[in-house]
Parts: C-alpha cells; sequence; structure tokens
C-alpha cells in the first residue's frame, strides 16, 4: 500500500508518538512509582549484561543485523528511489567490477542524470566510501543492500563502544539499544543505499577513540581514531573535519597538561595511525586523478560545475546558469537549488531556513519520545565530562549553519556525539524529583520502553493503517515512509522479463516532478535494460540507431500507472527523413546562397 492510498482517516504515527510521550510524562507526575519493581529487575539484568562491555558491543551489532533480516517478510529490502541511491549504486558497480570508474558512453546525452558525472568519466560523484561498502555487499552476498545492513548494525555497535569511552557502561548500551530502534530498523539509513551510517561509524571511532587515548596513549587507539577519520575522509570529508579538529584539538590540549610518554615514545606509537592516514590520502589523489581527471579535483566538483548554480556554502556567488538539454535538471538546479539558496541570503529567508534545519533536525533525532531529557540540558552541561562535546557541537552547529543546504546524512558523523549528550540528560533527569517524587526515574525508565512499542507499531504501521510521512519527508523521520521506488522497479521487473534486450526511452509530462528515472548500470552497452531521455527526433534516431539490437519502449512515469508501449520510432522516423530530404532540396536551391 502507498502513502496515498492510506485512508485519510489514519492516525499518524508521528501524532500516536506525540500521544504516548505525553502520556508518559503524565504519569509520570501521577503515578511516578508504576513498574518499579518490574524495571528493576530489567535494570538489574540490563547491568550485568553491560559491565562486559566487549560482549555488549557485539550484542548491539548482532541484535541490529538479527531485527533488520527478521523483519524483511514486512519491510523487504528497498528499491533505489533518490538521485544519491542511484548514484551509489552506480558506484558499487563500478567498483565491483573491478573499476574506479567508467568511460564515457557516445550516447551520455541522452544518459544525463542527477549526481552522475558523464564527462571526463562516467561515474557517481561521490567520495568512495560508501560504493565500496555497497560493492562489498553485491560481491559477497548477492545484493548491495547487505552493505548497508552490516554498516547500520557495525554503527549501532561502534557507537556503544565509543559511549563507553565517555559514560558508565549502563548508560553506553543503552545508547546502543536507542540507536538499534532510531536508526537501524527504519530510517533511511537503513532503507536507502545513501544513508550515512558509514560516516558516523567514523564519527564515533574518532570520539570514542579520544578518551582512550587520553588515558593510556595506546598504539591501538591511535589506529582507531585515524581509521576514523580516513573513513570520514572517504564519505564526508567536509563534516569529517568538523569532528576531527575539535577531538585533535582536545588531545593536544591533553598532550600540553597532563603528563605523557616521551616525544619518541609517542611518535613509534602513532605511527601506525600516521601511515592509514597517508595510505587514505594517496588513494583518494589517485581516485581522483582516474575518475576526475585531476588530483586535486574532488568528487563533486565536476558535476557541480556543469550542472549548478548554487553554492554549497553561503558566502559564496552563485554561478552562471550553464547550457541544460533536460528540462527536468534545469527545474532542479537553476530552479529549487538556486531559488532556496537565493532565499538564504535575505535576513528573513535565513532565518526561514534555519528553522526548517533545525525542525528537520529535531523531528529525526529526537522526534517526540526523546525530548523529555532535553530539559536537563543546562545540567549536563556543566559536567565536565560533557565540555567537550559542548565545544564541538558549538564547531559542528556553526560549520552545518554556513552550509546551503542541511540534510540528515550531514550530520551523521556527530550522531555518537549526539547520543553521549542524550545519555548525560537522561543521567540527570533520572534524580530529577519534583515534590520528592521519582518522576524523572520513570521517565528515564518509560523512554526506552516507549521506544519499543512504536517500534512495533512502525514495523505493522501498514497492516493496522496507520499513517507514515510522505515520500518527500523520507529523511525526516527515524520511522521513515512507506516502501519508495516501486513504481520503477515494476516497470524495471517487466521489461526484463521480455526476451531479449530493452531500451526504454523515458517521456515525462510537462509538469513532470523531480523524481527521474534514468539511471544505468556501469556497463550500459552490456545491462539488460537500458534507461534513457528522449530529446529531439534527430537524436532520438541517433539512440535508436546505436542500439537498433534491442526492443524500444516508451516508458510515461507520471500516468497512473505508469505507462509502457512500444515506441513509435516509424512516425518520428520518417518526420526526420522527410527533414532531412527538405534540406537537401534547399541546399540545392537558387534562393539558397552557397
Amino acid at each position: 500500500m502507498s502513502i496515498s492510498s492510506q485512508p485519510s482517516t489514519a492516525p499518524s504515527l508521528q501524532l500516536i508518538e506525540l500521544g504516548l510521550s505525553l502520556m508518559t510524562l503524565a504519569i509520570a507526575f501521577c503515578w511516578p512509582r508504576s513498574g518499579s519493581g518490574f524495571f528493576f529487575k530489567v535494570e538489574a539484568a540490563f547491568g550485568r549484561l553491560a559491565r562486559k562491555r566487549a560482549v555488549s558491543v557485539f550484542l548491539v551489532g548482532v541484535t541490529a543485523c538479527t531485527l533488520r533480516l527478521l523483519m524483511i517478510p514486512l519491510a523487504p529490502i528497498p528499491q533505489p528511489f533518490v538521485y544519491g541511491d542511484f548514484s551509489f549504486l552506480l558506484a558499487a558497480d563500478t567498483f565491483a567490477s573491478g573499476r574506479l570508474a567508467n568511460p564515457t558512453h557516445p550516447m551520455w546525452k541522452h544518459f544525463e542524470t542527477f549526481h552522475i558525472t558523464q564527462k571526463p568519466t562516467y561515474a557517481s560523484m561521490y567520495f568512495p566510501a560508501q560504493g565500496m561498502l555497497l560493492a562489498a555487499g553485491q560481491v559477497l552476498a548477492g545484493h548491495p543492500w547487505y552493505g548497508v545492513l552490516a554498516s547500520c548494525a557495525l554503527m549501532c555497535a561502534v557507537i556503544c563502544w565509543m559511549l563507553q569511552g565517555w559514560v558508565p557502561p549502563g548508560w553506553a548500551l543503552l545508547g546502543g539499544v536507542l540507536a538499534i530502534l532510531r536508526l537501524a530498523l527504519f530510517s533511511f539509513w537503513i532503507n536507502s543505499y545513501f544513508g550515512p551510517a558509514l560516516s558516523a561509524i567514523g564519527g564515533a571511532l574518532v570520539l570514542g577513540a579520544l578518551p582512550r587515548i587520553q588515558r593510556s596513549f595506546s598504539r591501538r587507539n591511535f589506529v582507531w581514531m585515524a581509521l576514523g577519520m580516513s573513513i570520514l575522509a572517504a564519505s564526508r570529508p567536509y563534516e569529517g573535519l568538523l569532528v576531527s579538529v575539535p577531538a585533535l584539538a582536545a588531545l593536544a590540549w591533553c598532550l600540553l597538561k597532563r603528563a605523557h610518554p616521551p616525544a619518541l615514545v609517542l611518535l613509534r606509537r602513532a605511527a601506525p595511525a600516521v601511515v592509514l592516514l597517508l595510505a587514505t590520502a594517496g588513494f583518494m589523489a589517485y581516485y581522483n586523478y582516474r575518475v576526475f581527471g585531476d588530483v586535486f579535483t574532488p568528487p563533486y566538483r565536476v558535476d557541480r560545475a556543469t550542472y549548478a548554480s548554487a553554492p554549497h556554502f553561503l558566502w559564496q556567488s552563485a554561478r552562471p546558469e550553464p547550457v541544460y538539454r533536460h528540462k527536468v535538471m534545469r527545474d532542479f538546479y537553476s530552479g529549487w537549488e538556486l531559488s532556496w539558496f537565493r532565499e538564504t541570503r535575505t535576513p528573513v529567508g535565513l532565518l526561514k531556513t534555519s528553522a526548517i534545519k533545525l525542525l528537520s533536525a529535531f523531528l529525526f533525532n529526537l522526534n517526540f519520545a526523546l525530548i523529555a531529557p532535553v530539559f536537563m540540558l543546562p545540567w549536563a552541561l556543566r559536567d565536565r565530562r560533557i565540555r567537550f562535546f559542548a565545544a564541538s557541537g558549538v564547531v559542528f552547529g556553526l560549520g552545518m549553519a554556513v552550509e546551503t543546504w542541511l540534510m540528515q546524512q550531514y550530520v551523521a558523523p556527530f550522531t555518537a556525539a549526539l547520543y553521549a549528550i542524550l545519555l548525560q540528560c537522561m543521567r540527570h533527569l533520572r534524580v530529577w524529583r519534583p515534590a520528592g517524587l521519582p518522576s524523572g526515574l520513570f521517565l528515564v525508565r518509560a523512554i526506552p520502553t516507549m521506544c519499543v512499542g512504536l517500534a512495533a507499531l512502525r514495523l505493522f504501521a501498514q497492516p493496522l493503517h496507520i499513517a507514515l510521512a510522505p515520500e518527500t519527508q523520507s529523511t525526516l523521520s527515524w520511522y521513515g515512509t512507506a516502501p519508495l521506488g516501486l513504481p520503477r522497479a515494476k516497470v524495471l521487473a517487466q521489461l526484463d522479463k521480455y526476451p531479449g534486450r530493452e531500451l526504454a526511452i523515458v517521456r515525462y509530462s510537462p509538469g513532470h516532478e523531480f523524481e527521474d528515472w534514468v539511471f544505468n548500470a556501469a556497463d550500459i552497452d552490456n545491462s539488460n535494460v537500458v534507461w534513457a531521455r528522449e530529446m529531439d527526433a534527430a537524436s532520438n534516431l541517433e539512440l535508436l540507431n546505436y542500439f537498433k539490437s534491442r526492443k524500444a519502449w516508451l516508458v510515461e512515469p507520471y500516468c497512473t500507472p505508469p505507462r509502457i508501449s512500444p515506441y513509435p520510432v516509424g512516425d518520428f522516423t520518417d518526420a526526420t527523413a522527410r527533414g532531412a530530404e527538405f534540406a537537401r532540396t534547399l541546399r540545392h536551391s537558387s534562393i539558397v546562397k552557397p
């Protein structure tokens, strides 16, 4: 069932979460000792497990993976939907084929699409880490999504490990459980192919290694920090810097103020980490050279220079509009993107877009279930152990504020820090006793219970006719949306059933939206189905001649349902031939000057 087909009277999961949160708050003030015996037994068992730190980390990762696999009958492997999905899948297919990039196709103008470069090579515009992860899933498990699954499970485990360096083990285990419930089961982090779990792993490794280095200066922890920085450099380098620089500054401060081994010993212990960082820099330089033609041309730059007018940062100026061959791309880059950027350049527009950024961050990271502990933030920020996160949060927040857009994947490197701050707030909430009643204790116990109940409701949302977020808000909530990308997947499955190979020529309606269907595999010519844009008659004839061994189909995505029909080759072929004959007549006519 699609979202649009749900009854208009269906209860919203967002409202259900709000209602449960208000009910929990009311019980905390009226009957704060409810269930105390049950909660006490659960906490005792939870604490015994948490003291086994390595076991806790392992179980968090295994639980995240197992639960999502068990959910597949109700929450199947997702279909690609947004531009990032297809771009990363192209990278995965390219890497799985043993290449870093693909040669530009002769018919590349028909294949132009979002977030994919066509020249100097045919490749994803993104940094390579996520594509390599998907390629591993494709090669080792037969489907790229298993790379996403592995990254989300590992992310939850690494968040638990990171938190063990900052808070007591019971709270660290709770943080891992919350990460499973809010990130690794229903959100776009697990149900898309551009999910940012890998960059969250990188940030958690950096932040988890920091307190361990400060305590022991061991070689292993230097390597963990370097591995985290390497992952960030190959996935989200700008946001990674906003996490790594404060961590390095805190480490330098520790070296200045605390006792530490001699400099030569420190150098020997840090040497493997330095080698790892240098190897990462070397690989990225080589990757840039092979894919974008120059060692110093990073991902994004070629694609943005080719298609985009709006810059990534607010202090930059808009570029002149490039030449577009397809209306859908002009509408996106010089329409939506540029208008958003121009709005941020006005005082009122900046306030509006900043509010939208904050609201989207709230909806995804907290929503209503986790908002109560935030009221303890003023007290939590006074704690010595949390001051680093307060300072690094300011740095990260300012870095996000100067970006034109804020997508939830941008915040991923700081996810583990957000959980550390949340847990410290929950620790303060636990001892909060208004009028001498253990209201705070009840809230802290009830919040994870409520999250489990909400996860169960989300799992059965469709049979229970619970309304989810619309597809346009797929990245704004922990519970995601109903399955996306099904119309294109159904058309592709239908074309795959036909004997031989197919050419799908996509024709959009005049009022089409930004959703795009023209995405292809790494080896276009050997793909069973090739997706192409319809252009002018002469260009279309050239395309059909190139793929003359394929059956050509006209695909109209915005019909209901999407329509597939044999491509009307004869009509425009005859028109093109008549046009060519008329042009030859004019060239030989006396009224045309030589």
